[in-house]
């Protein structure tokens, strides 16, 4: 179980490099250069970030990308939803069925609680607060 996958991590670190770069906007040949990225894996993700809200692309000689929310509005937890979907620690799937059990499960209400709790500090994470910290 991977709680972030690598498109969540590259787009936490394009995210944090934007917004620490003192360009307004950034290409993504140095996002590419600096982050060590695959071109490919991060044109996708930078695009799928704008198409969310969350970047401004500009086209044509010295276009690239900048933010199009303040750090502080850009939740680890929406990242997690875009790029990975619901946060879900357990499905409760039994060979693609739903287990008949999983209302009375003693074990499905410990991982809800652990779920809940790891929902709430996720969503304590902004862009923001890993910047102060690195």
């Amino acid at each position: 179980m991977k709680l972030i996958t690598r498109n969540t991590d590259y787009a936490v670190r394009a995210l944090c490099f934007i917004a620490n770069s003192k360009a307004r906007i950034v290409p993504v040949g140095t996002l590419v250069k600096e982050l060590k990225i695959p071109r490919p894996f991060l044109r996708k993700i930078l695009q799928t970030l704008h198409n969310k809200g969350i970047l401004k692309a500009s086209k044509g000689y010295g276009g690239g990308f900048s933010l199009a929310l303040p750090v502080n509005k850009i939740f680890l937890v929406d990242l997690i939803k875009i790029f990975q979907g619901p946060l879900k620690l357990n499905e409760c799937i039994f060979k693609k069925k739903l287990c008949p059990n999983r209302n009375t499960c003693p074990l499905k209400r410990k991982i809800d609680g652990i779920e809940k709790y790891v929902a709430s500090k996720l969503e304590s994470i902004t862009i923001a607060s890993l910047l102060k910290r690195s």
